[in-house]
């Protein structure tokens, strides 16, 4: 964080200071239960929660009205963080990187944070923290950044047309990508062409020396390029940069060459699923954009880390038995990757085949496509060849619909206990599992109990 007293703040927001001048020496945060020394707590009041409740502590406040705290007193405290944040961008000598799509964007942005990082150094780079990525989100992102910041990286969603735009005028990207256009939030959208609408306003922010990194494999994303002023660059396998010779190993992670102007460099990536590949190979476009070597980029990617929780993540349980959370969010397109890469972990090198058991749960925000969605994703479960499907709950039910179609086994059970029950008492050590749904769904509870699960109960 740049310090700064409270009376530029409130300068700077049009807000009116009650109590001390303190000065920040933090960045501001939204949860009291992880206050920060110096820092800026935002007073936001909620459907259930009132910010200003818990602002007894806090070492300066940013509200709708004055606490016992020092605190900066504007209209709307979520439109004066934005406020704030444009004022630190401002001042920064730093690159902003941002990156859109319906699904990736997590994934895409911690290799990317993770590629200038490694290049970069660690102290130069500040990224969003998990999928920090709306209204609130992205200031507090800002807002983490000090002088030594040389590179922002910062993950944008959107529930609707001009959210997009409106992030981008609290941290203005100079370089930016859209991922693809897909099922992500359609119901709320109202269309694949209204979500294209919206995610295209990341590229229109750019300025005329800016970059924009398309992925050309997307059409409704490919045809971004005229919407903006700035460079720009291509990614997949019709793209500037591309991959070639892809393969996976026996947990279904990917290596592959990776191509720009004409010279391929190796890379082998760390993480489940060949989704991951559009991921890795957008953030290099990304990195390349920012001036670093193609060379550095493609050995950084193959040291890069899992930065986020509950996103394939693979872990052995005593017994052998393998499962996949991927339980942090889900539609119909990330349920495909997520089957696919199960299919092949079952599979392996060939040598040792494991039975595949797919726990799935409710893909909200689809809206009219609701059923339809669930159903083709049982329908692609039983395409894949899936073994067992295991629907978690009345409002997942398409899915099992679709499955039987084809699957070997559809288990539907009424919701996390008994799914978790019926894998524990079912599924051993030559399984594989797949946990996955939307947030709200909380299946990451299902996949935490199944690997606690002991031996004892698998075995005997």
């Amino acid at each position: 964080m740049i310090p700064l007293p409270l009376s530029v703040v409130a300068d700077v927001v049009g807000g009116t200071l009650h109590g001390t001048d303190v000065t920040l020496s933090a960045p501001a945060y939204v949860d009291s239960r992880a206050p920060l020394a110096g820092g800026l707590f935002v007073a936001v009041v909620g459907e259930r929660v009132d910010g200003h409740a818990y602002a007894d502590g806090a070492h300066a406040v940013l509200g709708s009205r004055p606490t016992a705290a020092p605190t900066v007193v504007v209209a709307d405290p979520v439109a004066a963080l934005g406020r704030l944040a444009r004022h630190v961008v401002d001042r920064l000598d730093a690159t902003v990187l941002a990156m859109t799509g319906s699904q990736g964007k997590t994934g895409t942005k911690d290799y990317l944070a993770a590629v200038l990082r490694g290049l970069a150094g660690e102290d130069a780079v500040v990224a969003t923290a998990a999928n920090n990525n709306n209204e609130l989100g992205v200031p507090l992102t800002v807002l983490r950044a000090d002088p030594d910041t040389r590179h922002l990286v910062v993950e944008m969603g959107a529930r609707g047309v001009g959210h997009i735009s409106y992030l981008c005028d609290i941290a203005p990207p100079s370089i930016a990508a859209v991922l693809n256009v897909g099922t992500a939030h359609v119901g709320e959208f109202g269309g694949r062409e209204q979500i294209a609408r919206a995610k295209g306003e990341i590229v229109e922010a750019l300025p005329a020396e800016g970059t924009a990194v398309l992925n050309a494999d997307d059409p409704l994303v490919a045809a971004m390029a005229p919407r903006t002023r700035a460079r720009v660059v291509t990614f997949g396998e019709a793209g500037h940069l591309r991959w070639h010779d892809l393969r996976l190993d026996a947990l279904g992670r990917p290596a592959f060459d990776l191509e720009h102007e004409g010279v391929r460099h190796p890379v082998r990536l760390r993480q489940t699923g060949i989704h991951q590949v559009p991921n890795a190979v957008a953030a290099a476009a990304m990195a390349i954009a920012a001036g670093l070597p193609a060379d550095g980029v493609a050995r950084a990617l193959s040291e890069a880390r899992a930065a986020s929780r509950w996103r394939m993540e693979v872990d052995e349980r005593s017994d052998g038995l393998i499962v996949v959370n991927d339980a942090y969010n889900a539609n119909p397109d990330s349920m495909r990757a997520a089957l696919e890469a199960l299919v092949a972990i079952g599979r392996g090198d060939g040598a040792r085949r494991r039975r595949t058991v797919a726990v799935l749960g409710e893909m909200k925000e689809l809206g009219e496509e609701h059923e339809a969605g669930h159903r083709a994703v049982g329908a692609d479960a039983a395409r894949l060849g899936v073994d067992v499907v295991v629907v978690v709950g009345e409002a997942a039910s398409g899915i099992a619909d679709g499955a039987r179609a084809g699957a070997g086994e559809v288990i539907v059970t009424a919701g996390r206990d008994e799914a978790t029950a019926w894998v524990r008492q079912n599924a051993g050590a030559e399984d594989v599992v797949l946990v996955k749904a939307s947030r709200g769904a909380a299946l990451e509870v299902v996949a935490e109990a199944i690997l606690m699960n002991g031996s004892e109960e698998t075995t005997a």
